[in-house]
């Protein structure tokens, strides 16, 4: 099975121990972050805020799993500690330490096709390609 048919397909893939698992057609990213207002007597503004953690949230969209994975006997549902990686013209996006939060499959008998994962990554990057 030869994975052709969409522009981003090499661009956007999931890794397991520096391996490709699967390409993924489409993305969607929301990044969070809690913060806290230091407040001070007699002010009626906060003087500061302090970050706090970042939370990344990634939905992935028609995941296709490689033909090595295939081999591998992949199950989506026992992928544990992934890295999703976007490759963009001018930088490469590494969402690592993945967890899935949802996952969603439609498709044909035999198809190695997940519709759509909900990601949870701890850590996020940006390095030069």
């Amino acid at each position: 099975m030869e994975i052709t048919g969409f522009p981003t397909s090499s661009d956007i893939y999931l890794e397991v121990d520096g391996t490709r698992v699967a390409v993924v057609q489409s993305y969607s990213a929301r990044s969070t972050r809690t913060s806290q207002s230091v407040e001070a007597f007699g002010e009626d503004q906060p003087v500061a805020t302090i970050p706090g953690q970042q939370n990344h949230v990634i939905e992935l969209t028609r995941l296709y799993a490689t033909d090595e994975a295939i081999r591998d006997g992949i199950d989506f549902h026992s992928l544990e500690d992934f890295s999703l990686v976007i490759c963009k013209p001018d930088r490469k996006i590494i969402y690592s330490g993945c967890q899935w939060s949802s996952i969603s499959e439609t498709g044909a008998l035999g198809a190695m096709v997940v519709e759509k994962i909900t990601v949870v990554a701890a850590k996020r990057i940006e390095t030069a390609p």
